[in-house]
């Protein structure tokens, strides 16, 4: 190359397969970490409404299913030796759920903070969610539980709906654990609370401070997105309300394209 010349541009492949390693900035993702506390509200919404299950707090299934086990040696009587339709559901999110999480490992190899595992791993959270909309919709069952010992969603169809829906919501969880930010996992919202509650800037009148103003940024994204997910599941029912979830998952995977990457620590 002659002095004074340009150095040659690389291949726009090369370019791209160059921009999509780098390491995104966990503190620069506000909007798609906003927005995956927003879809924990909105996916929770569906999956209560059917079947009274929250497909991404798995500390009550976990619970449930304890409480199942207890059932077989106490009152009341007669003893309920079978198991339950809502504990066979609580066992099915909770083990779909870590499979998402396992799932997420595969951005271990790769590398849980780079662009092009963040936007793989919510488009495949996308695809976990289409195919929950899928089997809500030929499963031909309604949106909305009856009496808490009658739920929804009870046929194979209704459970690989739960199950999607919770697989989607572990692998989430996975990616926002790994990026370490104030979003912590996206999901386990009782943390964010606690934190925001002990935040000694709590009232502090001087703005922004990032310890307080993205906790309450996610709890006020997960109580919309539930809002906004109750409302579609009883206007345009649990599948469409899922192909919608999709739709948005779509959008956040495109978002991480121009999260800013993070800059090297100087020696």
């Amino acid at each position: 190359m002659l002095p004074g010349t340009d150095a040659p541009r690389l291949p726009l492949l090369q370019r791209t397969w160059d921009y999509l390693q780098q390491e995104c900035d966990g503190d620069l993702s506000t909007v798609p970490l906003s927005c995956f506390c927003l879809m924990t509200g909105f996916i929770d919404s569906v999956t209560f409404s059917a079947c009274y299950i929250w497909c991404a707090f798995q500390t009550g299934n976990t619970i449930q299913l304890a409480l199942a086990l207890a059932r077989l040696f106490t009152g009341p009587y007669p003893r309920q030796l079978g198991f339950q339709e809502p504990d066979q559901q609580a066992l099915c999110s909770l083990l779909s759920f870590l499979f998402g999480a396992f799932v997420g490992r595969i951005g271990d190899w790769w590398g849980p903070r780079k662009r092009g595992w963040l936007i793989s791993g919510t488009l495949i959270q996308a695809g976990f969610t289409l195919a929950a909309c899928l089997c809500a919709v030929y499963g031909a069952q309604g949106s909305f539980s009856g009496p808490r010992g009658s739920p929804s969603w009870t046929n194979p169809l209704g459970f690989a709906a739960l199950g999607f829906a919770s697989a989607s919501m572990g692998l989430q969880a996975h990616l926002g654990t790994r990026l370490g930010s104030q979003f912590a996992t996206s999901v386990v919202l009782t943390t964010i609370w606690v934190q925001l509650i002990g935040d000694p800037k709590l009232f502090s009148p001087h703005a922004p401070i990032k310890t307080r103003d993205y906790k309450a940024l996610a709890i006020f994204m997960l109580f919309l997105g539930g809002l906004f997910g109750r409302a579609l599941d009883g206007t345009i029912g649990a599948g469409n309300t899922f192909a919608v979830g999709a739709g948005l998952r779509l959008l956040i995977a495109i978002s991480w394209w121009w999260v800013p990457a993070k800059k090297a620590t100087p020696p």
